[in-house]
């Protein structure tokens, strides 16, 4: 299922690249893939395999080889009178092959697999939220390449308004309508405006290749991001990684407190030793000899002073801390979620007032034009109404962004 949706996520990319436009969802698709903390997965994959491997191996035989040769200062000696039984020699050899095979230890095996899992799980989920922290920082290079662009339109149609009264001006001096260097601040006006143009290029394409960075896929200056308008969900639960995160958390400890559990269970081997020594098994019989010892082997930890049930009500106590944490999490959350929304309730009410002063904005700059036609204001005065109004239309998209990024970080926030 993984491999799907990474392969249907590189398709999204292929056209993203091609048609050179972007929207925010899209950033947080390729990030969710391509950022270098992804690679933690398959390894984390991996090493679950290795560790599985290890635990399932404790139910093959285990083979032991043994072999030593001793010097003894005293044996054992038949204490009967002329006895033709010969003692053993103080020097001794032996050589012993053991196989153990277990047969049963109360499901500790299986604790541990399931441990194992959990740990897993536990692993995944924490890159998932590392990955789900960087969506804010996605929100506020896309929201502030967004301005930007925003800002570069604004510029070049000041820009090209500018060049048509420019035209009128130039006409009007023509004609003596106008003083002859009346056209000199507004020359001087498009070279500032060029000069601006220029550093939102420059602003835009540093925060692109920062964007580019991140996301892991090749972008230029040229690259168009979509302004999609965002809904925020007031009524909805969060649903943010981190709870997952803090149950795999408690999960991981129950699993640790079965594994205790099973320590002072019965554990039955079975086991076969042969080897080849001086003396074997017959002590009387000085000679080399083979030997074998077949048998069973019961281990049972039948009181250990209470010291399994205080190491379980130990770990109970981490479940409780990781609830402590859990509900500190959704307070702080909560509360910076109670914070977004007034921001966004905030710039809304500015943007309404942005909205009027900008119709006024017009109104004086629609009488400023007919005056400057009929040479009963300067240019000068022509283009500070003409700045008023570009510096009210600038604040009023930079509000709009804001909202947008405000909207975006709460989702974020959320979980959503």
């Amino acid at each position: 299922m993984k491999r799907f949706f990474f392969i249907c996520v590189g398709l999204i990319t292929s056209t993203v690249v091609s048609q050179e436009t972007l929207t925010l969802q899209e950033c947080y698709d390729l990030a969710s893939v391509n950022y270098p903390l992804m690679k933690q997965l398959s390894l984390f994959e991996t090493q679950h395999q290795l560790e599985q491997e290890v635990v399932l191996s404790s139910k093959l035989p285990q083979f032991s080889f043994d072999a030593q040769a001793t010097y003894q200062s005293d044996v054992i000696a038949v204490p009967i009178p002329n006895s033709t039984i010969k003692p053993i020699n103080k020097d001794q050899y032996r050589a012993t092959l053991s196989v153990n095979q277990l047969i049963y230890n109360g499901g500790a095996t299986t604790a541990s697999l399931d441990l194992k899992l959990s740990q897993l799980k536990s692993k995944q989920k924490q890159v998932e939220v590392n990955l789900y922290q960087l969506k804010q920082k996605i929100n506020q290079l896309f929201f502030s390449v967004l301005l930007l662009q925003e800002t570069d339109l604004l510029l070049k149609a000041k820009q090209k308004q500018l060049q048509t009264k420019l035209s009128e001006v130039t006409s009007g001096i023509k004609y003596g309508v106008l003083l002859p260097t009346s056209d000199n601040i507004l020359k001087a006006e498009l070279l500032k405006i060029n000069q601006k143009l220029i550093e939102v290029k420059s602003t835009k394409t540093s925060l692109i290749e920062t964007l580019s960075s991140i996301i892991g896929q090749p972008l230029n200056a040229s690259t168009t991001l979509q302004n999609t308008l965002l809904e925020i969900e007031t009524a909805t639960e969060l649903n943010r990684p981190e709870l997952d995160l803090f149950q795999l958390k408690k999960e991981e400890i129950k699993r640790n407190e079965a594994i205790i559990a099973k320590q002072n269970s019965p554990k039955l081997l079975g086991y076969a030793t042969g080897g080849y020594g001086n003396p074997g098994l017959n002590m009387l019989d000085n000679s080399f000899q083979p030997f074998y010892i077949l048998g069973f082997k019961l281990n049972w930890n039948v009181f250990d002073w209470n010291s399994n049930k205080k190491q379980r009500e130990a770990l109970s106590i981490n479940k409780d801390i990781i609830d402590t944490k859990t509900e500190t999490f959704k307070l702080n959350t909560n509360t910076e979620l109670n914070q977004q929304h007034n921001e966004i309730k905030r710039i809304e009410a500015f943007i309404t007032s942005d909205l009027e002063i900008i119709n006024l904005r017009k109104e004086v700059l629609k009488s400023a034009d007919s005056q400057l036609k009929n040479g009963v204001i300067t240019s000068s005065a022509y283009i500070t109404e003409l700045t008023n109004l570009y510096e009210d239309e600038s604040t009023l998209i930079k509000h709009k962004i804001q909202l947008q990024l405000a909207k975006a970080n709460y989702n974020v926030i959320k979980g959503h």
